[in-house]
Protein backbone atom coordinates (compact mmCIF):
# COMPACT_ATOMS: atom_id res chain seq x y z
CA UNK A 1 0.00 0.00 0.00
CA UNK A 2 1.45 3.68 -1.31
CA UNK A 3 1.76 6.51 0.98
CA UNK A 4 -1.99 8.78 1.89
CA UNK A 5 -1.40 11.89 3.16
CA UNK A 6 -4.47 13.55 4.61
CA UNK A 7 -4.76 17.70 5.26
CA UNK A 8 -6.88 19.07 7.72
CA UNK A 9 -8.21 22.38 6.90
CA UNK A 10 -7.51 21.60 2.66
CA UNK A 11 -9.76 24.61 2.10
CA UNK A 12 -7.32 26.86 3.54
CA UNK A 13 -5.08 29.56 1.35
CA UNK A 14 -1.97 27.91 2.57
CA UNK A 15 -2.88 24.39 0.47
CA UNK A 16 -1.54 25.74 -2.97
CA UNK A 17 1.92 26.21 -1.36
CA UNK A 18 1.61 22.97 0.44
CA UNK A 19 0.59 21.34 -3.13
CA UNK A 20 3.74 22.67 -4.37
CA UNK A 21 6.29 21.41 -1.68
CA UNK A 22 4.64 17.76 -2.21
CA UNK A 23 5.57 17.71 -5.67
CA UNK A 24 8.82 18.79 -5.56
CA UNK A 25 9.56 16.14 -3.61
CA UNK A 26 8.04 13.45 -4.83
CA UNK A 27 10.77 11.53 -6.14
CA UNK A 28 11.18 11.16 -1.68
CA UNK A 29 7.99 11.32 -1.04
CA UNK A 30 5.56 9.15 -3.68
CA UNK A 31 1.84 9.77 -2.51
CA UNK A 32 -0.36 7.51 -3.97
CA UNK A 33 -3.25 9.53 -2.10
CA UNK A 34 -3.67 13.18 -0.77
CA UNK A 35 -7.18 13.95 0.69
CA UNK A 36 -7.80 17.73 1.75
CA UNK A 37 -10.68 18.17 4.03
CA UNK A 38 -12.65 20.61 5.20
CA UNK A 39 -15.88 21.80 6.75
CA UNK A 40 -16.60 24.10 4.08
CA UNK A 41 -17.64 22.47 0.67
CA UNK A 42 -17.50 25.90 -1.18
CA UNK A 43 -14.59 26.45 -0.23
CA UNK A 44 -12.71 23.37 -0.46
CA UNK A 45 -13.87 23.18 -4.02
CA UNK A 46 -12.54 26.65 -5.12
CA UNK A 47 -8.75 25.51 -3.72
CA UNK A 48 -9.12 21.93 -4.54
CA UNK A 49 -9.63 22.87 -7.88
CA UNK A 50 -6.34 24.61 -8.38
CA UNK A 51 -4.95 21.76 -6.46
CA UNK A 52 -5.94 19.65 -8.80
CA UNK A 53 -4.89 21.58 -11.55
CA UNK A 54 -1.58 22.52 -10.26
CA UNK A 55 -0.97 18.14 -10.10
CA UNK A 56 -2.13 17.61 -13.27
CA UNK A 57 0.00 20.43 -14.70
CA UNK A 58 3.22 18.21 -13.39
CA UNK A 59 2.01 15.15 -14.32
CA UNK A 60 1.49 14.19 -10.62
CA UNK A 61 0.65 10.36 -10.69
CA UNK A 62 -1.36 10.04 -7.40
CA UNK A 63 -4.95 10.79 -7.06
CA UNK A 64 -6.03 13.37 -5.16
CA UNK A 65 -9.69 13.33 -2.70
CA UNK A 66 -11.78 16.39 -1.49
CA UNK A 67 -14.02 15.36 1.51
CA UNK A 68 -15.92 16.64 4.62
CA UNK A 69 -15.92 13.62 6.07
CA UNK A 70 -13.22 13.48 8.55
CA UNK A 71 -13.26 9.63 9.24
CA UNK A 72 -12.93 9.01 5.76
CA UNK A 73 -9.95 12.17 5.13
CA UNK A 74 -8.07 9.92 7.89
CA UNK A 75 -8.73 6.31 7.23
CA UNK A 76 -5.84 4.61 6.66
CA UNK A 77 -3.43 7.71 6.39
CA UNK A 78 0.28 7.59 6.81
CA UNK A 79 0.76 11.74 7.36
CA UNK A 80 -2.10 13.84 8.88
CA UNK A 81 -1.08 17.60 8.66
CA UNK A 82 -3.21 19.83 10.54
CA UNK A 83 -3.71 23.48 9.52
CA UNK A 84 -7.19 24.92 10.48
CA UNK A 85 -8.13 28.09 12.22
CA UNK A 86 -11.14 27.91 14.50
CA UNK A 87 -13.18 30.19 14.07
CA UNK A 88 -12.00 31.49 10.93
CA UNK A 89 -10.16 35.41 10.28
CA UNK A 90 -13.12 37.09 12.10
CA UNK A 91 -12.21 35.04 15.47
CA UNK A 92 -8.45 36.22 14.69
CA UNK A 93 -9.60 40.27 14.33
CA UNK A 94 -11.25 39.64 17.94
CA UNK A 95 -8.10 37.99 19.41
CA UNK A 96 -6.04 41.31 17.50
CA UNK A 97 -8.78 43.79 18.89
CA UNK A 98 -10.13 42.71 22.55
CA UNK A 99 -7.33 42.91 24.58
CA UNK A 100 -5.93 46.62 23.51
CA UNK A 101 -9.02 47.39 25.17
CA UNK A 102 -7.27 45.47 28.51
CA UNK A 103 -3.93 47.18 28.04
CA UNK A 104 -2.41 44.54 26.74
CA UNK A 105 -1.18 43.70 23.15
CA UNK A 106 -3.80 41.50 20.45
CA UNK A 107 -1.93 38.73 18.97
CA UNK A 108 -3.54 35.35 17.66
CA UNK A 109 -0.37 33.05 18.50
CA UNK A 110 0.61 35.20 21.98
CA UNK A 111 -0.78 36.88 24.75
CA UNK A 112 -4.45 37.33 25.44
CA UNK A 113 -5.21 36.64 21.65
CA UNK A 114 -2.71 33.83 21.67
CA UNK A 115 -4.51 32.68 24.65
CA UNK A 116 -7.59 32.12 22.91
CA UNK A 117 -6.94 30.42 20.02
CA UNK A 118 -5.66 27.79 22.26
CA UNK A 119 -9.09 27.35 24.22
CA UNK A 120 -10.45 27.12 20.46
CA UNK A 121 -8.43 24.86 19.27
CA UNK A 122 -6.70 22.73 21.92
CA UNK A 123 -10.39 20.63 22.09
CA UNK A 124 -11.11 20.08 18.33
CA UNK A 125 -7.55 19.48 17.59
CA UNK A 126 -7.58 16.45 20.49
CA UNK A 127 -10.67 15.36 19.03
CA UNK A 128 -8.89 14.92 15.38
CA UNK A 129 -6.28 13.35 16.69
CA UNK A 130 -8.66 10.73 18.39
CA UNK A 131 -10.00 9.91 15.07
CA UNK A 132 -6.20 9.60 14.19
CA UNK A 133 -5.82 7.04 16.26
CA UNK A 134 -8.79 4.73 15.75
CA UNK A 135 -9.13 5.09 11.70
CA UNK A 136 -5.33 6.03 10.39
CA UNK A 137 -2.29 3.89 9.58
CA UNK A 138 -0.94 2.21 12.57
CA UNK A 139 2.50 4.29 12.49
CA UNK A 140 0.69 7.67 11.51
CA UNK A 141 2.34 10.88 11.84
CA UNK A 142 0.16 14.17 12.67
CA UNK A 143 2.05 17.26 11.60
CA UNK A 144 0.88 20.20 13.50
CA UNK A 145 0.73 23.68 11.53
CA UNK A 146 -2.00 24.81 13.42
CA UNK A 147 -1.50 27.60 15.68
CA UNK A 148 -0.45 27.99 18.82
CA UNK A 149 1.27 25.12 17.64
CA UNK A 150 3.36 24.97 20.62
CA UNK A 151 0.45 24.58 22.70
CA UNK A 152 -1.37 22.33 20.17
CA UNK A 153 1.57 19.94 20.41
CA UNK A 154 1.87 19.88 24.28
CA UNK A 155 -1.42 19.14 24.34
CA UNK A 156 -1.02 16.37 21.38
CA UNK A 157 1.98 14.98 22.84
CA UNK A 158 0.12 14.65 26.54
CA UNK A 159 -2.64 12.70 24.75
CA UNK A 160 -0.24 10.12 23.18
CA UNK A 161 -0.16 10.42 20.21
CA UNK A 162 2.61 10.09 17.14
CA UNK A 163 3.24 14.67 16.77
CA UNK A 164 5.46 17.16 16.12
CA UNK A 165 4.60 20.54 15.53
CA UNK A 166 5.88 22.93 12.73
CA UNK A 167 6.50 26.34 12.16
CA UNK A 168 7.85 28.59 9.43
CA UNK A 169 10.16 30.76 11.12
CA UNK A 170 13.22 28.63 11.53
CA UNK A 171 13.23 28.08 7.61
CA UNK A 172 12.73 31.75 6.54
CA UNK A 173 15.74 32.88 8.84
CA UNK A 174 18.00 29.75 7.08
CA UNK A 175 16.66 31.19 3.85
CA UNK A 176 17.55 34.63 4.45
CA UNK A 177 21.06 33.79 5.71
CA UNK A 178 22.13 31.29 2.88
CA UNK A 179 21.04 34.34 0.94
CA UNK A 180 23.08 36.56 2.11
CA UNK A 181 26.34 33.82 2.35
CA UNK A 182 25.59 32.97 -0.91
CA UNK A 183 25.28 29.51 -0.21
CA UNK A 184 22.79 26.57 -1.01
CA UNK A 185 20.02 26.26 1.74
CA UNK A 186 20.70 22.81 2.77
CA UNK A 187 24.60 24.28 3.93
CA UNK A 188 22.71 26.54 6.56
CA UNK A 189 22.10 24.48 9.84
CA UNK A 190 20.81 26.95 12.58
CA UNK A 191 20.75 26.22 16.36
CA UNK A 192 17.30 27.16 16.72
CA UNK A 193 16.24 26.59 21.21
CA UNK A 194 13.30 28.03 23.15
CA UNK A 195 9.67 27.69 22.62
CA UNK A 196 6.99 27.83 19.39
CA UNK A 197 7.05 31.72 18.92
CA UNK A 198 9.56 32.47 22.32
CA UNK A 199 12.90 31.19 20.25
CA UNK A 200 16.35 32.75 19.31
CA UNK A 201 18.71 31.51 16.99
CA UNK A 202 22.24 31.22 18.79
CA UNK A 203 23.92 29.73 15.41
CA UNK A 204 24.41 29.46 11.81
CA UNK A 205 26.60 26.67 11.30
CA UNK A 206 27.75 26.32 7.00
CA UNK A 207 30.00 23.64 6.47
CA UNK A 208 31.13 23.42 9.68
CA UNK A 209 31.87 26.68 10.43
CA UNK A 210 29.58 28.97 12.84
CA UNK A 211 28.90 32.61 11.03
CA UNK A 212 26.54 34.23 13.49
CA UNK A 213 29.25 35.95 15.13
CA UNK A 214 30.71 37.87 11.97
CA UNK A 215 26.83 37.53 11.05
CA UNK A 216 25.57 39.86 14.38
CA UNK A 217 29.08 42.08 13.67
CA UNK A 218 28.44 42.93 10.23
CA UNK A 219 24.48 43.08 10.09
CA UNK A 220 22.94 43.77 13.72
CA UNK A 221 21.13 46.94 12.16
CA UNK A 222 19.75 44.67 9.25
CA UNK A 223 18.69 41.87 11.62
CA UNK A 224 16.70 44.28 13.93
CA UNK A 225 15.43 45.84 11.10
CA UNK A 226 14.02 42.50 10.04
CA UNK A 227 12.38 41.64 13.18
CA UNK A 228 12.30 45.03 14.35
CA UNK A 229 14.19 45.55 16.92
CA UNK A 230 17.06 47.89 17.95
CA UNK A 231 20.49 46.90 16.65
CA UNK A 232 21.96 47.32 20.31
CA UNK A 233 19.43 44.60 21.55
CA UNK A 234 20.54 41.94 18.75
CA UNK A 235 24.30 42.82 20.03
CA UNK A 236 23.31 42.53 23.67
CA UNK A 237 21.41 39.09 22.66
CA UNK A 238 24.33 37.93 20.92
CA UNK A 239 21.36 36.03 19.29
CA UNK A 240 19.02 36.42 16.69
CA UNK A 241 15.44 36.68 18.13
CA UNK A 242 12.28 35.45 16.42
CA UNK A 243 9.74 37.95 15.31
CA UNK A 244 7.69 37.17 17.67
CA UNK A 245 10.30 38.31 20.44
CA UNK A 246 9.34 41.86 19.66
CA UNK A 247 5.94 41.56 21.68
CA UNK A 248 8.12 41.02 24.62
CA UNK A 249 11.14 43.32 24.28
CA UNK A 250 9.09 46.13 22.81
CA UNK A 251 5.83 45.58 24.59
CA UNK A 252 4.87 49.18 25.12
CA UNK A 253 5.90 50.40 21.66
CA UNK A 254 3.84 47.63 20.35
CA UNK A 255 0.88 48.60 22.67
CA UNK A 256 0.83 51.91 20.93
CA UNK A 257 1.44 50.34 17.40
CA UNK A 258 -1.43 48.48 17.81
CA UNK A 259 -3.90 51.10 18.85
CA UNK A 260 -2.87 53.72 16.23
CA UNK A 261 -2.65 50.86 13.58
CA UNK A 262 -4.74 48.67 10.92
CA UNK A 263 -5.13 44.87 12.20
CA UNK A 264 -3.02 42.51 10.24
CA UNK A 265 -6.89 39.85 10.16
CA UNK A 266 -8.50 42.94 8.40
CA UNK A 267 -5.47 42.55 5.41
CA UNK A 268 -5.66 38.96 5.69
CA UNK A 269 -9.53 38.94 5.26
CA UNK A 270 -9.00 40.76 2.14
CA UNK A 271 -6.16 38.69 1.20
CA UNK A 272 -8.37 35.84 1.30
CA UNK A 273 -10.99 37.22 -0.78
CA UNK A 274 -8.57 38.02 -3.53
CA UNK A 275 -6.63 34.43 -3.35
CA UNK A 276 -10.32 32.42 -3.76
CA UNK A 277 -11.28 34.46 -6.65
CA UNK A 278 -7.85 33.85 -8.53
CA UNK A 279 -8.31 30.29 -7.19
CA UNK A 280 -11.84 30.04 -8.48
CA UNK A 281 -10.29 30.78 -12.58
CA UNK A 282 -10.23 27.52 -14.53
CA UNK A 283 -7.04 28.83 -16.16
CA UNK A 284 -5.14 29.37 -13.13
CA UNK A 285 -2.73 26.19 -12.85
CA UNK A 286 0.03 27.53 -10.71
CA UNK A 287 0.17 29.09 -7.35
CA UNK A 288 -0.57 32.69 -7.68
CA UNK A 289 2.53 35.38 -6.45
CA UNK A 290 0.09 37.21 -4.42
CA UNK A 291 -0.01 33.89 -2.09
CA UNK A 292 3.53 35.39 -1.20
CA UNK A 293 1.68 38.43 0.67
CA UNK A 294 -0.54 36.03 3.01
CA UNK A 295 2.62 35.07 5.56
CA UNK A 296 3.79 31.65 6.39
CA UNK A 297 6.95 31.95 3.91
CA UNK A 298 8.50 28.56 3.16
CA UNK A 299 5.81 26.39 4.71
CA UNK A 300 5.26 24.29 1.74
CA UNK A 301 8.88 23.83 1.74
CA UNK A 302 9.11 23.00 5.67
CA UNK A 303 6.22 20.65 5.71
CA UNK A 304 7.39 18.72 2.39
CA UNK A 305 10.59 18.59 3.67
CA UNK A 306 9.74 16.95 6.92
CA UNK A 307 7.37 14.62 5.98
CA UNK A 308 10.15 13.26 3.07
CA UNK A 309 12.30 12.81 6.04
CA UNK A 310 10.24 11.21 7.89
CA UNK A 311 8.99 8.46 5.04
CA UNK A 312 12.79 8.07 3.90
CA UNK A 313 14.72 8.36 6.86
CA UNK A 314 17.05 11.24 5.36
CA UNK A 315 18.53 12.35 9.04
CA UNK A 316 19.01 15.71 8.20
CA UNK A 317 18.49 18.60 10.91
CA UNK A 318 14.98 20.65 10.59
CA UNK A 319 13.49 22.44 12.93
CA UNK A 320 10.56 21.36 15.19
CA UNK A 321 8.13 20.95 18.05
CA UNK A 322 8.79 18.17 20.09
CA UNK A 323 9.44 16.76 23.81
CA UNK A 324 12.46 18.46 25.10
CA UNK A 325 14.02 15.32 26.65
CA UNK A 326 17.38 16.77 27.54
CA UNK A 327 17.87 19.55 25.07
CA UNK A 328 17.16 22.98 26.84
CA UNK A 329 18.88 22.43 31.06
CA UNK A 330 15.94 24.23 33.06
CA UNK A 331 12.75 22.39 31.14
CA UNK A 332 11.00 19.12 32.26
CA UNK A 333 12.06 16.18 29.81
CA UNK A 334 8.31 16.17 28.62
CA UNK A 335 8.01 19.42 27.85
CA UNK A 336 7.51 20.75 23.84
CA UNK A 337 10.22 22.78 22.85
CA UNK A 338 11.02 24.25 19.58
CA UNK A 339 14.75 23.11 18.73
CA UNK A 340 16.90 22.03 16.10
CA UNK A 341 16.09 17.74 15.51
CA UNK A 342 17.24 14.90 13.43
CA UNK A 343 14.74 13.43 11.60
CA UNK A 344 14.44 9.78 10.47
CA UNK A 345 12.19 7.37 10.12
CA UNK A 346 11.63 7.24 13.86
CA UNK A 347 10.96 10.90 14.45
CA UNK A 348 12.96 13.58 15.72
CA UNK A 349 15.49 13.59 18.03
CA UNK A 350 16.34 17.11 19.65
CA UNK A 351 19.71 18.08 19.35
CA UNK A 352 21.74 19.35 22.28
CA UNK A 353 21.45 22.87 23.29
CA UNK A 354 24.09 25.27 24.97
CA UNK A 355 23.04 26.66 27.64
CA UNK A 356 20.82 29.61 27.63
CA UNK A 357 21.06 32.99 29.32
CA UNK A 358 19.62 33.02 32.35
CA UNK A 359 17.10 36.13 31.41
CA UNK A 360 16.27 34.02 28.13
CA UNK A 361 15.42 30.82 30.52
CA UNK A 362 13.56 32.76 32.99
CA UNK A 363 11.17 33.65 29.81
CA UNK A 364 10.87 30.43 28.45
CA UNK A 365 10.03 28.77 31.93
CA UNK A 366 7.25 31.81 32.87
CA UNK A 367 5.75 30.81 29.25
CA UNK A 368 5.89 27.35 29.45
CA UNK A 369 3.85 27.53 32.89
CA UNK A 370 1.49 29.67 31.28
CA UNK A 371 1.45 27.02 28.10
CA UNK A 372 0.51 23.63 30.74
CA UNK A 373 -2.36 25.77 32.50
CA UNK A 374 -3.90 26.70 28.98
CA UNK A 375 -3.89 23.39 27.69
CA UNK A 376 -5.54 22.34 31.02
CA UNK A 377 -8.30 25.30 30.83
CA UNK A 378 -9.16 24.35 27.27
CA UNK A 379 -9.35 21.07 27.85
CA UNK A 380 -11.86 20.96 31.41
CA UNK A 381 -13.87 24.86 30.71
CA UNK A 382 -11.87 25.18 33.96
CA UNK A 383 -12.57 28.88 34.77
CA UNK A 384 -10.16 29.02 37.54
CA UNK A 385 -7.31 27.57 35.32
CA UNK A 386 -8.26 29.64 32.70
CA UNK A 387 -7.50 33.10 35.48
CA UNK A 388 -4.26 31.17 36.58
CA UNK A 389 -2.86 31.06 32.66
CA UNK A 390 -3.69 33.99 32.06
CA UNK A 391 -1.95 35.26 35.11
CA UNK A 392 1.09 33.60 34.24
CA UNK A 393 0.99 34.50 30.33
CA UNK A 394 4.29 36.97 30.53
CA UNK A 395 2.57 39.51 28.52
CA UNK A 396 -0.75 39.56 30.12
CA UNK A 397 -0.65 39.05 34.04
CA UNK A 398 2.16 40.62 35.12
CA UNK A 399 1.91 43.39 32.67
CA UNK A 400 -1.97 44.42 33.83
CA UNK A 401 -2.29 42.94 37.09
CA UNK A 402 -6.28 41.77 37.53
CA UNK A 403 -7.27 39.61 34.57
CA UNK A 404 -10.62 39.01 35.52
CA UNK A 405 -12.16 41.54 33.42
CA UNK A 406 -10.28 40.46 30.67
CA UNK A 407 -10.94 36.48 31.08
CA UNK A 408 -14.64 36.79 30.92
CA UNK A 409 -14.58 39.23 28.09
CA UNK A 410 -12.13 36.74 26.26
CA UNK A 411 -14.74 34.11 26.93
CA UNK A 412 -17.79 35.98 26.25
CA UNK A 413 -16.46 36.49 22.53
CA UNK A 414 -15.46 33.22 22.05
CA UNK A 415 -18.74 31.68 23.82
CA UNK A 416 -19.81 29.75 20.19
CA UNK A 417 -16.64 28.01 19.86
CA UNK A 418 -15.86 27.26 24.12
CA UNK A 419 -18.95 24.60 24.81
CA UNK A 420 -16.38 23.38 27.68
CA UNK A 421 -16.94 26.86 29.52
CA UNK A 422 -20.55 27.43 28.95
CA UNK A 423 -21.69 23.99 29.65
CA UNK A 424 -25.09 23.73 31.86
Amino acid sequence: MGIKVAVIGGGSTYTPELIEGLTNRRDRLPIDELVLHDLDRQRLDVVGGLAQRMLKRVEWPGRLTLTTDSPAAVDEANFVLIQLRVGGQRARLSDETLPLEFDTIGQETTGAGGFAKALRTVPVVTELAELVRQRAAADAWIVDFTNPVGIVTQALLDDGHRALGLCNVAIGFQRHFAEDLGVEPERVVLDHIGLNHLSWITAVTVDGTDRLPEILDSQATSIGEMVRLPAETIRNLGAVPSYYLRYYYAFDEVLAEQRAGHKRAEEVIDLERQLLAMYADPALDTKPALLNHRGGAFYSEAAAQLLASLHDGAGDTQVVDLRNGTAIDGLDATDVVEVSSRIGQGGATPLPQPDLRPDMLELIQAAKAYEHLAISAALTGDRELARQALEANPLVGPRIGEVGPLLDALLEANRQHLPRFFAG
